[in-house]
Parts: structure tokens; sequence; C-alpha cells
């Protein structure tokens, strides 16, 4: 395989602000160089200066396609992949193509690009990525159907983000380097609102800035840097679980705010093997209920010396300030046990700032004593040199009490230091006690002294029971110890999975939330799903391990593994998934709740196999309830005009009655009615199918909007006289089908003179915003609320029409669907004062003849 090519995006927040500009110069620098570039495409929307700019770069010629009886122009990929540049300039990474090429996307053209090794340099704006859309639409108010995956642009080599503020983008466009001058005040009324450039420059420099992020993680893991660089506040606060975790968690938000720019939250509960004295489950969901309501995040992580996995913790989140709670231990406690955990933590810190924070409960005690639950090797080394010194110890003692204590009282002594013994180091140091202890006492106490020789047989047996008692004692309490561990090892990974689950039921996004805290909770530096993209096994000599045969489902930390043989632990989740960690290889003990993750990843795949199926059947089912609501309503909406029609055309002919002039002429005019309306109905069914199943034949043209729409009112009759048309000064010509459009602009008016108040007639506008044209239809009616806004569009639907006699509800479902034929879109919007606005967009014609040039906007899914 060849090398793959290098992307270069140029991330803007909005049009205008120069990313072709830019992308052009930097292939003008790179030609300089003796780069061989060319440009696979550059849309100039009619910008001199960027036209210019390409000057004497080579350009690829686009290939025409005909789509819908239209002709239009894409990038030629074989061309530019038979061309094999060193570096490719292709514009609108999130562009959906004509139908007729090789892909649906530009993106997956240039991945072709890429894949064949050469470098491409692109541009793309932030409302086009997928994760933003909804965002951006509540900012905007325009819903965006041209979207690039999220993870195409992360993947690129190099984002580099054309940033310019919303003052400087609108004295650009005044200047006429965006728009037309007649197109100015449009635009910077609606789409161009200081609020919306904004807002949408603070999305691109965050999304930018987490992008930056994820780079610097990654080039200190694969450096092996554990040091913190101070390139972002990140506050990491401790929780125990008791009632002092309020006052933690709200310090440190403070902490967080205050930072320059803002910071991040991070609380975190370590649950070690024996588990967390005082940590009370209800407390600990409250306490992360409060610092997910504060805007952070909340993390469980295992660990057996808790100031050791605190500080790991904080060191793998690049933290620069950890927030700990005084000692609640009481001054007994900390004379007798040492030093806790603050005073640990802080000694251990390095680079990282600690708070020990005061509160209430500092000082109070624990309800319970710290209970071991493992024997670690610092308590077993001093258990045998306990066992080594301690009977030597007593033996001196007892020497200088000889003549006050007798035998049993010297073997009893003995026995006691045995069993403490036993208590602090397990079986062991017990046996090393016993044998010890023994030797001592036949030595110095028992007859004959000084002698390793015993002559009485009692003295024998309270030897044998010396040692006997000291092993049995130190047996029990090992078993003691396991049995203490294990329970408590469950409640740790019982707390794990708890949260585990608490965390998939609150988000949608139940594979990534798995993900990560797989990662967080085993302290690997990368979770990753797999999935084998081959259901049949390779070739003899051919690796079943390879990249190539393997995706990628979703990834948590950095560097991910490509496949199983690049990672240190996997899971098989379901038939042809893997679990990949990297990091560390698990001991045994962690492999129980690891299995549990795969398993909740087993189950979030098939939840998200069914939503997919059921997003698919979904079609089928929309289906259905329109033929069951077509056959509803045919039964009397095609009956009635039939019935009329009838009864006029039988009245006529009936011999038995004679009808003067007026009274046939009132009569045929009924019928011919009735026969007009029956056929209008008969034409919006057929055309509804037509579109339904894609056959409808659209002919676009370039159309005057101020002749047509006078038309479209003459065919509405005397009614429509009232209406006001109101167009723009100067208005381009716009791309559709004149017949279609006529139709749709009937539809749109007739619906809001059914609806408008006598003292308010309707008013139709036209005006130019950037490449389109917008037609509004105005009415001063009673409006619709947001819940039904598109249920309007629903074929069979007339919501409260006063009269349920005129017609099958076709007329909003047939309009939206002839102006998406054309390329357009047709969407309701709040009529200011009161009322509902149909706002019709079409494209404008380009001046310069030839075939025209779309963006999927005009292209209906």
């Amino acid at each position: 395989m060849g090398t793959t090519g290098v992307l270069r995006v140029y991330l803007g927040a909005a049009p205008g602000v120069g990313k072709t500009f830019r992308m052009l110069e930097e292939g003008h620098r790179r030609r300089d160089r003796g780069t061989d570039v060319v440009i696979g495409l550059v849309e100039t929307h009619g910008r001199a200066k960027t036209a210019a700019l390409i000057g004497d770069l080579e350009v690829v010629p686009r290939v025409r396609r005909i789509y819908r009886d239209a002709e239009f122009t894409e990038m030629d990929l074989d061309a530019v992949l038979a061309r094999r540049p060193q570096v490719a300039l292709v514009d609108e990474l999130a562009h959906t193509n004509v139908p007729g090429g090789r892909h649906a996307k530009r993106w997956q053209d240039i991945q072709q690009l890429l894949a064949a090794g050469i470098n491409v340099i692109t541009t793309v704006n932030i409302q086009h990525l997928e994760s933003l859309n909804d965002v951006v639409a509540k900012i905007t108010g325009i819903v965006q159907r041209e979207t690039v995956p999220d993870d195409v642009v992360r993947r690129a080599n190099q984002i580099e983000l054309v940033d310019m503020t919303a003052e400087a983008l609108q004295r650009r466009m005044a200047h006429g380097n965006i728009y037309p001058p007649e197109k100015i005040d449009a635009a910077l009324a609606n789409y161009f609102r200081p609020g919306n450039l904004t807002a949408l420059r603070e999305l691109a420099l965050l999304w930018l800035a987490d992008r930056v992020e994820e780079g610097l993680q990654r080039y200190r893991a694969e450096h092996g840097i554990g040091g913190v660089w101070e390139t972002r506040e990140r506050v990491v606060v401790a929780l125990t679980g008791g009632p002092e975790g309020d006052t933690l968690i709200r310090r440190a938000a403070r902490i967080a705010t205050h930072a320059g720019g803002g910071g991040d939250l991070l609380a975190v509960h370590v649950t070690r093997s024996d588990g967390l004295t005082g940590a009370d489950p209800a407390q600990l969901a409250a306490q992360r209920r409060l610092t997910e309501s504060l805007g952070g995040t909340y993390h469980l992580v295992v660990g057996d010396d808790i100031p050791a996995a605190l500080l790991d913790f904080a060191r793998a989140q690049n933290a620069t300030q950890l927030v700990l709670g005084t000692s609640r231990r009481s001054w007994i406690a900390r004379l007798l046990g040492g030093r806790g955990i603050g005073e640990t933590v802080t000694a251990g810190s390095g680079d990282i700032d600690v708070h020990l924070v005061t509160h209430p409960y500092a000082s109070q005690g624990q309800r319970l004593p710290p209970v071991r639950a493992y024997l670690s090797s610092r308590r077993q080394l001093a258990a045998a040199a306990a066992a080594l010194t301690a009977p030597w110890v007593i033996a001196a003692i007892l020497a200088q009490l000889r003549e006050q204590l007798n035998l049993t009282s010297q073997a009893l002594l003995f026995l006691l230091g045995a069993v403490g013994i036993a208590c602090l180091g397990g079986l062991g140091p017990a046996l090393l006690a016993g044998v010890v202890s023994a030797l001592l006492l036949d030595y110095y106490f028992i007859p004959p002294l000084y002698q390793l020789t015993i002559a009485a047989p009692n003295d024998i047996i309270a030897l044998l029971v010396l040692v006997l008692v000291a092993l049995t004692v130190a047996a029990v309490v090992d078993i003691a110890v396991r049995a203490t561990h294990r329970a408590a090892r469950a409640l740790a990974e019982s707390q794990t999975l708890a949260v585990l689950a608490g965390s998939v039921l609150r988000g949608e996004r139940a594979i990534p939330a798995l993900l990560e805290r797989a990662r967080e909770t085993f302290g690997m530096t990368s979770a990753t799903l797999l999935r084998r993209t081959e259901t049949e096994l390779p070739a003899d000599g051919i690796p079943s391990d390879l990249p190539q045969l393997w995706e990628t489902l979703g990834v948590a930390g950095a560097p991910p593994a490509r496949c199983p043989a690049e990672a240190d632990v996997t899971v098989p989740v379901g038939a042809d998934a893997v679990l990949a960690l990297r990091g560390r290889v698990l001991p045994a003990a962690d492999q129980r709740v690891l299995t549990a993750f795969g398993a909740q990843v087993a189950v979030a795949l098939d939840r998200d196999l069914l939503a997919r199926q059921a997003a698919a059947a979904q079609p089928a089912i929309e289906a259905d309830r329109t033929r069951t609501a077509l056959l509803a309503a045919v039964s009397h909406d095609l009956r009635t005009p039939l019935a009329a029609a009838s009864a006029a055309v039988t009245s006529l002919r009936n011999p038995q009655i004679s009808w003067d002039a007026g009274d046939q002429a009132e009569l045929l005019a009924t019928a011919d009615e009735s026969l007009q309306r029956l056929t209008r109905l008969i034409d919006n069914l057929l055309d509804l199918s037509r579109l339904q199943a894609g056959a409808m034949a659209v002919h676009r043209e370039p159309v005057d909007l101020e002749e047509l729409v006078p038309i479209a009112l003459d065919a509405l009759g005397p009614e429509a006289a009232t209406v006001r048309w109101q167009p723009a000064p100067a208005l381009p010509l716009v791309w559709a089908d004149p017949v279609l459009l006529e139709r749709v602009i009937a539809n749109l008016v007739s619906n809001a003179l059914r609806y408008r108040p006598a003292s308010h007639p309707p008013v139709v506008t036209a005006s130019a915003l950037g490449d389109q044209a917008e037609l509004r239809v105005i009415d001063r009616g009673p409006g619709i609320p947001d819940a039904d806004r598109e249920h309007i569009f629903v074929p069979f639907q007339r919501l409260g029409d006063r009269d349920n006699t005129t017609g099958l509800g076709l007329g909003l479902a047939l309009s939206r669907g002839l102006i998406d034929a054309m390329g357009g879109s047709l969407a309701p919007e709040d009529t200011p004062g009161g009322g509902l606005t149909m706002v019709v967009t079409l494209r404008l014609t380009t001046p310069e003849p030839g075939p025209v040039e779309v963006t999927s906007e005009e292209i209906s899914a």
C-alpha cells in the first residue's frame, strides 16, 4: 500500500470569512516552492477577488452531469486521480454531489484522493459539522442539510481556523466583498446578525480547542509525558462520599469559574479494594448530580492506594488543581495512624496545586475505623521484623523478672507476643515468631537452662501448644482478611457497575459513555470498540488481525488500537466485535468487571442495530399510514363532486322535467365545477404518487418571479384581488419549473386567503439573500402551534380547517414535494404580530451562461 495523503482543513465560522481565499493563497505558496498543485474544484460564489486569486494555478476541468432535466458540474474525481498531483485544492468539504458520480458526498471523494497518496487542502464551515447541526439550527433558525461527520474533520492532519470578528465580517459584507449590494441588507437582517455570527464564532473556537486538546493528550501519551502542562485549568475534586462533598464541589466549581477563560471541573471518587469508609451511595449520587448541574463531569476509579489513584487520575486528565477536604479523622486517629490522604497527596502532587478545604465535619472522626483489606508488603516486612525481634525483647524482660514469674506466666507472655505478630503479618511471620519464642523459652527458662533440651514431658507440650496457637490465630486472621477483601472487592465492583449503568441510562450516546468509563475505571490509555469488516476468515497465510480487517465503532482516549493485536486487553462483544484496551495488562481479578463492560457494550450495539432497523422501517410505516388515510378520505372527498356532477347531468337528461335556459346553465355550471374539482383532486393524488415514487418530471429554467406571481394570483380569480404583491427591486431570476412553481404559489395563497381576517389581506414578498431567493406568503390568521408545524405537510392532514369538505389535505404536502423537486425548500414561520408565513427558498440563476452548479441544498433526499 502507498502512503496516505495529508489532509489540511480551513475551518470557518460563517461564509465570507476567507476560507477559499486562504486555501488559494496556500496553493500559490506551495506551487512557488516547486510543489505540483492543481485545483480540483473551487467555488468563487461570484466574488471577483476570489476568482482573480486562482490566477495561473492549474484547474482540472469539471465533469458535467444531468439531473432532473438540468445540467450541473462537479469535480472530476477520475481526472484528478489520473492527473495525480502532489496537492489538490478541493473547496466545500460538506458538499453533496449530484447523483451519477462515485460518491454521494465530496468528503468521500477527498478520502479517495487521500487513499491514492494525494495531499488535499479543503474548506468547511462550522455549521456543517454533524454534531453541531442542531445547535446551529437553534442559533440561526436554519437546518443545514449538508453535513460532514465530525470524525472526517477530526482526523485531518492540520486544522486551521480562519477567524474574523462579527463586526469585521459585517464590514466586509458592507464593502460588497461577499454579496452584491442589493442582497446586503437582507443578509445583515437574517443570517448575518451580530448575535448569530458571534455564537457561530464561539462554536468554532470551542470545537477547535477541543481538537487541539485531543492532539495534546495524544502527544503526551505517545511520548510518555506524565507531568502537568498548564495549557488549560482543570480542577479535580476528590469525593469520599461523606457529607462534606457538596462544600468541596462548590468550592472547586468557583475555582474553575475564576480561572481565565473558564476551567473544567472533574469530580472523582476512588473506590479501593476494602471500600471507602463512610461512602454513602445516596450522597455520592446526589454529589454526582450536583457536579453535572455545575457543568462538571463525574468519574469513578478503583485504586488500592487512594493518594496514588488520585494523583494518577489528575495527571491523566492533565489537571492543574486538586481539591480535597481536610481530614475527618480524629486527633487520636491521626496520632496513631500517621500521615493522612491529604498530606500524602500534597507531598506527591508535584506540579499540581493542592487545595485542602476546611468543612464542618473536619476532625469529627469517621463512623467506623478503617478496615485493612489485604496485607501489604510493608506490613508483611514489619511483621517479619517483629517476629525476629519481639521474642528477644520479651526474653530480655522476662530475664529481669525471673524470680517474680513462674514458667506458666513466662510461656503465656511469649504466646501473647506470637499472637500479636500473627494478627499483624499473617501465617508466615506467626510461624517464625512461634518457633523463635519456643526456642527462647526452652533455652532461657526451661530447665536445664541454657541448653536446647527439655527434661519434663509437660514442657514439650507447652512449647507445641505455643506454636500451634500462634499458627491457629494466624490462619483465622488470614481467612478473615481474605473474606473481607472479597466482600470489599464485590462492593467496589458493584459501585463501578452502578455508575456505569447510570451513565448509560442518563445519556443517549451509550457506546461512547461505556468506552470512557472502561478507560477510566481500569486506568487504561484508550478503549476502542472494533468490528470485523470481513465476515469470512481471510485466506491461508493472511493474518486475521490486520488493521484493514477491522473498523472502529468508537474510541475513548489515545492512541486507539486499530486491531485486537495492538491491544493489551481484549473482550469479545457479540459475534464479530471486540472491546480493545491499551495501557497495561489487567490482573485476573479485574476481568470479571471488564466482562460486564463487554456485555453492556453488546447490549448497546444491539440497541443501535434495532434503532437503525426501526428507522429503516419508518418509511414503510408512513406509507401504510398514508394509504390508510387515503382510503378513509377518498370515500368522502371523491364521492362529493361525483355525486354533484351526476345529479346535475341526470336532472338535465330527465325528459319529464323541462328546464329554462337559466336552470340549464346553473346545472351545467354545477357539473362543470364538480368535475373540475374532481380533476384537481385526481391530479394532486397522481402528482403526490409521482413525487413519492421519484417519477415527477421537473423542467427547470430561469424564472422571473415578478412575472410569475401575478399570473398565479390571476388564476385564483376575484378573491385574490386583495392580495398585495411586494417584490424587491431588481429581483434576480430563479431556477424553477414555472408550471409547478405557479401551482405552489396558488396553493399557498389559497390557504392564506382561507384563514386571513377580513381587515388584513395576505401579502406576498420576494427578496434575494446570498445565492438564494425567498418568496414569502404572509397571512394574519390564527397561525399554527410549533408542535404542528411539520404535521401540516403530511398528506390528508387539515389540522382544524374550517371546512373539512374542501379537499383531501394534499395542498401543502404537494407544495413541499414540488419545491423539493425543484431543489428548493418550503418552511413555515411565525408572522410578527400573529399569523403564519410560508417561506419558499429557491436558488438564483448564475449570470454566466452554461451549466448550473448546485449544492445539496438543491437535491431532495
